[in-house]
């Protein structure tokens, strides 16, 4: 026995050892009734569109005239959440349910029918034969649920359609909620997934005195859509030798089917005794476990069990040809549809549905249910309605400075963070892939620890940071906290975010449909901080240099996207409190963890540029208030510094030139789709309706581009952006060698203005040079001397 283990139970090369027969099949008799009935609904929703109880022979006309979804994983899903209820009805236990194999979404829902889960938030689908009906015509169908889970389908807090994340979500659903388990199923297919890889080892950030715990189901049928699967394919020592290196404890059921039943029950419930027994062990006041042997249970079962056979001569049950539509030619193929037939027969659909009580399921099936209706699993509060906890947030102001200094945004963001964790012990954490100090986030640490439990040093702290060089992990975990009521904070690389963006697209969408479910409750924003930007990378250089994130952010829908780039470090924490106190949306925030100067040293002046997303920046521009020959605006730290120090530059050079210079900190002003867009008279207000306007932004030209295309008429507008230039080279290089720096800026303002004001005309072609010329000599100046002259740092004056 490994001295590691949390109780008695027997460890050896071989994996767990159990005794099977401590429960009978006549015990389990009625949740095997229960995945029969799951079976058929799960089989008739993807085939059936009438005669869906087989009163009558079966024709070509009862066949969907389009035939969606996968078979192959739903029997066991449907045995994994059979006997999961069971013992949630025996223990009263609070588990969700968490499918990795989001395409078993059949049999999600016909679960979730049986124990009137379904009935209960969309009554359309009544208990008994006209619900029955609704439900297996409905599935893939307009207007019915779709192929995988989503936020339609209630207990749910993963959609489904891509691969890889259910893991890592059902480690942060548990994370500082001790009563929870999450019973997750993993199918062989997704666990050859890079998220799954690192999130096996979750577990090790838990805390089992003060949170949940996770089940994992690791179902191997062997195959994906066309071929085995590398766990498939793996041998019992093999897995076990995996899975005990990461520390777990492995129970394989095998599939022997004379024993699978008693087989899966006993292992589950041996799984849940451990976890107990590993929480008790730390919650007690005795001294807990280190390093516990947290349980995993490993399911073998054939691909599409209890499925047809075979067809045409050949194998599908047991193979790759189960995994979607079994017989995918039934409705015109004889020998097909006579093989459904007799497959969906095989069920006994007359004696699962109670005739005498509406074609509802019959008692035995009912009574396999906890009594208490919160205890079922598509009905837990946790997924959908009042698990939301607000925040109790500090006075952000009490964090602004009032000094006219170099401040970095990150620095003051941190002390204001140290206080929100500090006054919410079990409602906030920050996620972050092991960059916080880094990303001068270090005050936090003055409030609470990182945490990992196999850490010896961050044993039993608590803390609520967590690190993993994983981003896909952080957003899972992520995910799951926030989708479950919680707070959290997601800071960055801004060049490695992007891993993480089919992930957030995922979240995009199930967060929109959720919005649009009436029965789901607001969750808390999902926020993140992008630091350690592109235009400071000079010990990185071009590998570190990638805004595309908020790219991809913007062509989400608008409604639930918020990109902020604050331009000095009062706006970034009046922002960061603005983003936690949110609910519903996707919160980018992009910042400079650099000492910049503060333009706005009021925090009532910094709240009001906060709230209308723009501003003109009077006491920088140097038109007096009156209609200005050009505007120059900057959005982004770094790009709003250069376009403060063009105006400067003019103003000295070109006295007789009037410049606006205009900020924009909530980039989805500039569109005119988001609900904080400008008018078109708002618009041309700040940016005039026909004056030049040179606009400086943090990323990509073509983002502004797209937010402001018909917004400006002709080529009035010239955007300044990354233009995938870089190296390690010095920070102001950067800017120069993108055409972001004050000269290219003050270069591109005189070219605008000099046909239609003559007293620039006469100066501009000699500026024009001497801008020129000084972004060569710098280019020489750093040549020699490795860094940037010091007064390019110093704040403008006017």
């Amino acid at each position: 026995m490994s001295t590691d283990s949390a109780t008695t139970t027997s460890f050896t090369t071989s994996g767990v050892q159990l005794d099977v027969n401590k429960v009978s099949d006549s015990d389990l008799a009625p949740y095997v009734t229960l995945q029969r009935a799951a079976n058929y609904l799960a089989g008739a929703m993807i085939f059936l569109k009438s005669n869906v109880l087989l009163e009558n022979p079966l024709k070509p006309d009862d066949i969907k005239p389009r035939l969606l979804g996968h078979w192959g994983t739903c029997p066991g899903i449907n045995l994994t959440y059979a006997h999961c209820t069971r013992l949630i009805k025996q223990h009263n236990l609070n588990m969700l349910f968490v499918t990795g194999p989001g395409h078993g979404a059949p049999a999600n829902l016909a679960n979730l029918f049986l124990e009137r889960s379904i009935t209960k938030y969309y009554p359309k689908y009544s208990y008994d034969r006209e619900g029955l009906e609704r439900l297996i015509r409905g599935f893939s169908w307009p207007s019915g649920f779709p192929s995988h889970t989503n936020s339609e389908v209630p207990g749910q807090i993963h959609e489904g359609g891509e691969l890889g994340y259910a893991l890592a979500v059902s480690f942060g659903a548990v994370l500082d909620n001790p009563d929870l388990i999450v019973t997750c199923i993993i199918g062989d297919g997704e666990a050859e997934t890079g998220p799954t890889a690192t999130a096996w080892h979750a577990f090790k950030y838990l805390d089992p005195a003060k949170s949940g715990a996770v089940l994992p189901v690791l179902h191997l049928n062997g195959f994906k859509i066309a071929n085995r699967t590398i766990y498939g394919c793996m041998s019992d020592d093999e897995l076990i030798a995996l899975f005990s290196g990461y520390g777990y404890q492995v129970r394989i059921v095998t599939d022997n089917m004379d024993t699978l039943q008693r087989d899966m029950a006993v292992s589950l419930g041996w799984a849940v005794q451990e976890i107990q027994a590993i929480q008790k062990a730390a919650r007690s006041g005795n001294k807990p476990i280190y390093k516990p042997r947290w349980p995993i249970v490993i399911l073998r079962s054939p691909k599409g069990w209890t499925g047809p056979k075979e067809a045409h001569g050949k194998p599908i049950e047991g193979t790759f040809h189960a995994h979607q539509v079994p017989l995918p030619k039934a409705k015109k193929d004889d020998e097909e549809l006579k093989l459904l037939e007799s497959w969906l027969l095989e069920y006994h659909p007359d004696k699962l549905f109670d005739k005498k009580h509406g074609y509802a399921p019959v008692k035995e099936i009912q009574d396999c249910f906890p009594d208490d209706e919160a205890l079922r699993m598509g009905m837990r509060i946790e997924t959908h309605e009042g698990s939301y906890k607000k925040l109790d947030t500090p006075r952000w102001e009490d964090y602004c400075i009032d000094k006219d200094e170099d401040t970095s945004s990150m620095d003051a963001t941190g002390g204001y963070l140290a206080e929100v964790i500090k006054r919410n012990h079990s409602t906030f954490r920050i996620f972050s892939p092991d960059e916080l100090t880094s990303n001068k986030l270090t005050r936090v640490l003055d409030a609470t620890n990182r945490t990992m439990e196999w850490d010896k040093d961050l044993f039993t702290k608590g803390g609520r940071i967590i690190e993993v060089l994983s981003e896909h992990t952080c957003q899972g975990l992520l995910q799951g906290y926030t989708l479950t009521g919680r707070t959290g904070l997601f800071p960055s690389y801004e060049a490695f975010l992007g891993i993480i963006t089919t992930m957030l697209i995922q979240y995009a969408k199930f967060l929109k449909l959720g919005e649009e479910t009436l029965w789901r409750r607001p969750v808390p924003s999902i926020n993140y901080i992008e630091s350690s930007t592109l235009w400071r990378q000079e010990h990185n250089g071009f590998s570190h240099q990638n805004p595309a994130f908020l790219n991809n952010l913007m062509n989400l829908k608008s409604n639930m996207i918020r990109i902020y780039l604050p331009p000095d470090a009062n706006c970034m924490v009046s922002t960061i409190d603005h983003c936690l106190r949110s609910t519903n949306y996707i919160n980018l925030v992009i910042s400079a963890k650099n000492p910049t100067p503060l333009w706005i040293t009021s925090a009532e002046k910094a709240a009001e540029h906060c709230r209308a997303g723009i501003s003109v920046w009077c006491e920088y521009s140097t038109d007096g208030g009156k209609e200005p020959d050009v505007v120059i605006a900057g959005c982004g730290v770094e790009t709003t510094f250069e376009a403060v120090a063009a105006a400067a530059l003019l103003h000295k050079d070109c006295p007789d030139l009037r410049v606006r210079l205009v900020n924009v900190t909530d980039l989805m002003v500039l569109g005119q789709t988001h609900s904080h867009r400008l008018s078109q008279d708002e618009f041309e207000a700040i940016f005039t309706p026909d004056k030049p306007v040179v606009f400086n932004f943090h990323g990509y030209p073509s983002a502004i581009h797209s937010l402001a295309y018909d917004r400006v008429s002709g080529r009035r507008m010239s955007v300044h952006g990354y233009n995938e230039e870089g190296t390690t080279t010095t920070p102001f290089r950067m800017l120069t060698a993108n055409g972001c720096s004050r000269y290219d800026l003050a270069i591109d303002a005189l070219h605008k203005v000099q046909p239609n004001h003559p007293t620039v005309n006469i100066k501009a072609r000699t500026l024009i040079s001497n801008y020129q010329h000084a972004i060569r000599q710098h280019e020489k100046y750093i040549e020699e001397y490795g860094t940037d002259p010091e007064e390019l740092s110093q704040k403008p004056r006017f």
